[in-house]
């Protein structure tokens, strides 16, 4: 990230077919899209969804069998929240951070820790609010994002 050069180590998916199921899958697309949207009314994050049909059912990528991110799949049908779920996350990171801080304020490498994770926040939301997944003047404080954390939790 602070280099100018950019690297060429990285993970690659392999190249798959959109909307052509592998041999051998016992798996339809509208059970993939029903499983979908089973787990997110457990209220698991569409992460540990990909994760689970993975593990669970055997799918390695959702958009191979049905065409569409899971993400996508999960606002169509209403359940994907208002806040991007990396985003939260970074968030209630942040917020234990701030109530660890409150009460270990000499933790050094906790505040260099925090700062770290706030950065990345603030870059998200501007990635977030430039592709339209946030409203236009939505910013990162910290007393709203805690506010927002213990609402959801």
């Amino acid at each position: 990230m602070h280099s100018k050069k950019h690297g060429k180590a990285k993970s690659r998916k392999p190249v798959v077919e959109i909307g052509l199921v592998p041999e051998g899958s016992t798996v339809t697309k509208e059970q993939v899209e029903e499983l979908i949207s089973t787990y997110a009314k457990q209220g698991n994050s569409p992460a540990l969804i990909g994760e689970k049909l993975k593990r669970e059912h055997g799918v390695p990528y959702v958009r191979q069998y049905t065409g569409r991110r899971l993400v996508d799949i999960l606002r169509e049908k209403g359940m994907a929240g208002e806040i991007p779920a990396d985003l939260m996350d970074l968030m209630r990171k942040a917020v234990s951070m701030h109530a660890h801080m409150e009460r270990n304020k000499q933790d050094k490498h906790n505040g260099l820790r925090l700062k770290r994770t706030e950065s990345k926040i603030w870059r998200l939301t501007k990635y977030y609010v430039r592709e339209g997944a946030l409203p236009a003047g939505w910013k990162y404080d910290p007393k709203t994002a805690e506010l927002l954390i213990k609402g959801k939790a």
